[in-house]
């Protein structure tokens, strides 16, 4: 196994913990789908549940770090410098609706820098991974972005209310976060949407340049509507001319 950060190992257990809850949760959200009330309570309850135990993990390594959460978890504290970005279930609207498709995306920044990031897939127990200048990984095993270089034998993922009025074969999965951690594992060639959330986004950023990836410069200051171009390099330029009016 590659030597990782503290910090990376941090992420590591509080995703791994909170996964836990989840599962039972995502359990409970298939009985609830019969019933009349419908399970988007339940969900709210499972997010904040999860975003808890995340950050006392966290809190319990860092007490001075700052936290900048989906839910209502952000605090400023002591340490301005280093904040951890979570999202507790990136792609919230699959897990109401009993789609194993969502994930727990945590990234430290570090000034104004991504400088690791994590994303978990709890139900296929897949986790992604990247820490700067030390490459990205799927389950402990080095990952890169895909070698394909024409567009029409790539895969592309979307998401978003847009329509889509481009040349590109795409898939709308409904999860940021898993989207980016496939295009840095090489399963997609490239993802792009507008309108998102930092929180989404944050831990894919380094995962998807650690894999050797391309993304469009994204204000780390911003915390939302933000717009997403990640490819390899070899189709990059190819992808953004087809994007010109998405």
């Amino acid at each position: 196994m590659n030597s990782i950060s503290a910090n990376l190992n941090i992420m590591i257990k509080a995703s791994e913990k909170a996964s836990k809850a989840l599962i039972r949760d995502f359990g409970e959200i298939e009985k609830l789908q019969v019933s009349i009330k419908g399970p988007s309570d339940f969900v709210s309850n499972a997010d904040t549940k999860a975003e808890k135990i995340i950050i006392e993990e966290l809190k319990k390594a860092k007490p001075n770090y700052s936290i900048l959460s989906e839910e209502d978890g952000s605090e400023t504290n002591k340490d301005k410098e280093n904040v951890w970005i979570i999202d507790p279930i990136d792609g919230t609207t699959n897990f109401l609706h009993g789609v194993p498709h969502f994930a727990i995306s945590i990234a430290l920044k570090s000034g104004d820098e991504i400088i690791s990031g994590l994303i978990y897939d709890p139900i296929k127990d897949e986790m992604f991974y990247a820490e700067k200048n030390n490459g990205a990984f799927f389950n402990n095993k080095r990952i890169r972005v895909s070698k394909k270089k024409e567009t029409n034998s790539c895969l592309f993922a979307t998401g978003g209310k847009e329509s889509l009025n481009i040349e590109l074969i795409t898939r709308t999965t409904g999860s940021a976060a898993l989207d980016m951690a496939y295009v840095a594992a090489g399963r997609y060639d490239g993802y792009f949407q507008n309108k998102l959330n930092l929180w989404d986004i944050a831990a894919g950023i380094i995962i998807v340049k650690e894999a050797g990836g391309i993304i469009n410069t994204i204000d780390l200051l911003k915390n939302d509507n933000i717009k997403v171009r990640a490819s390899s390099s070899a189709i990059n330029e190819k992808m953004l001319a087809k994007l010109s009016n998405f």
